[in-house]
């Protein structure tokens, strides 16, 4: 497993990129699954970034794992901020127009829809979002 500690900010997305996309071209993923997995990372950790920390900036921890055959990625988000389970929003209607639809929940629900896992716990004061996906 690798990880990476970075400040929980908007400008450090091209680097949380970074990081996940070298991971996954070491391991010759192809492009249609990378292409979902970093619209999913930019969703979580910009929400993260955004949301997980009221009062100044935290620390967000990324960690990307590889298993099974077929492989799949395990890509896992940690932040100590406000507990926040966003899968227990309910999802968008997509029937209804973008006007006609409530603001909010349209990215995870994306996340939700790309992925073939996502799971989430509130545990020792750290809210841990996970992703898995076949690659």
């Amino acid at each position: 497993m690798k990880e990476l500690k970075i400040e929980a900010r908007t400008e450090n997305l091209p680097d949380v990129l970074g990081f996940v996309d070298a991971l996954l071209e070491e391991r010759e993923c192809k492009m249609k699954p990378q292409m979902q997995l970093d619209v999913a990372v930019e969703e979580i950790f910009v929400n993260i970034a955004h949301y997980a920390y009221t009062t100044g900036v935290g620390e967000a921890r990324i960690q990307v794992d590889f298993e099974g055959d077929p492989l799949s990625v395990v890509i896992t988000f940690i932040d100590s901020g406000t507990p926040y389970d966003p899968l227990a929003k309910e999802d968008p209607d997509v029937t209804l127009s973008a006007a006609e639809r409530q603001i909010g929940g349209l990215g995870i629900y994306m996340v939700k829809k790309s992925m073939d896992e996502v799971l989430y716990r509130h545990e020792d004061g750290c809210n841990i979002f996970t992703i898995k996906k076949k690659i």
